[in-house]
């Protein structure tokens, strides 16, 4: 199954103070418009490109695409016990425009003068709500690079879109978990069942193989 890259941002505001259409977002991250209104796309005059000049419109995603790797974020988030020991394994149960309803993780772009932190929080922040509480620290390190080509077979992921470099990490949340967005539920599991055939059958574009990873980074890969 092709990977798809999810990165609405519902609740965020445009640089213009507006109230984003989540959407006109969830169209973006699908491969749409990466922001598009009724008068004017963002990268346009009249449609706030002065407010952000690097918000690219639809045909100038689509170029990037065509032509250069996509940095992602991607985080896998766990619960542990008093020693730190991972004991549960959170994973998104989400609906995809296309009706479809498969397992993934947290995903999405980073923005053009964004660190990789500040996107790793508003990622989680958007998938998992504003009280999951994750814990970062203050230099995020990844467990792995994983990278998503549009051909496959090239290597073990695949989005059908572009070439996407996606930085992957563990990260431990404290606080309770309400799915937003196009996230239908976070299921919550043990390492055994994370990393089980039943599960990688219904995960998209690879990421079983990026969850075994996780697993493996934090020693409960049996």
């Amino acid at each position: 199954m092709a990977v798809r890259t999810p990165d609405p941002d519902p609740d965020e505001r445009d640089d213009d103070g507006s109230q984003r259409d989540p959407l006109r977002d969830l169209g973006a991250a699908f491969g749409r418009s990466e922001r598009q209104s009724a008068d004017a796309s963002f990268g346009t005059p009249g449609g706030g490109a002065a407010g952000n000049p690097a918000w690219l419109t639809d045909v100038e995603l689509t170029e990037a695409r065509r032509r250069l790797p996509m940095l992602y974020v991607e985080a896998i988030p766990v619960r542990t016990d008093g020693m730190g020991a991972v004991t549960e394994i959170g994973v998104l149960l989400r609906a995809t425009p296309m009706g479809e309803i498969t397992r993934t993780i947290v995903s999405g772009r980073v923005r053009y003068g964004e660190t990789v932190r500040d996107a790793l929080f508003r990622h989680l922040e958007n998938d998992l709500g504003p009280m999951a509480f994750p814990l970062l620290p203050p230099q995020p390190v990844p467990f792995t690079v994983a990278e998503y080509f549009p051909i496959p077979g090239v290597s073990a992921f695949h989005d059908d879109r572009q070439h996407a470099v996606s930085l992957a990490f563990v990260v431990p949340v404290t606080g309770t978990c309400e799915p937003r967005q196009d996230a239908l539920e976070v299921t919550w599991m043990t390492p055994e069942e994370a990393s089980s055939d039943a599960l990688a059958a219904e995960m998209e574009g690879g990421r079983s193989t990026l969850l075994r990873l996780a697993l493996a980074s934090v020693g409960t890969l049996r």
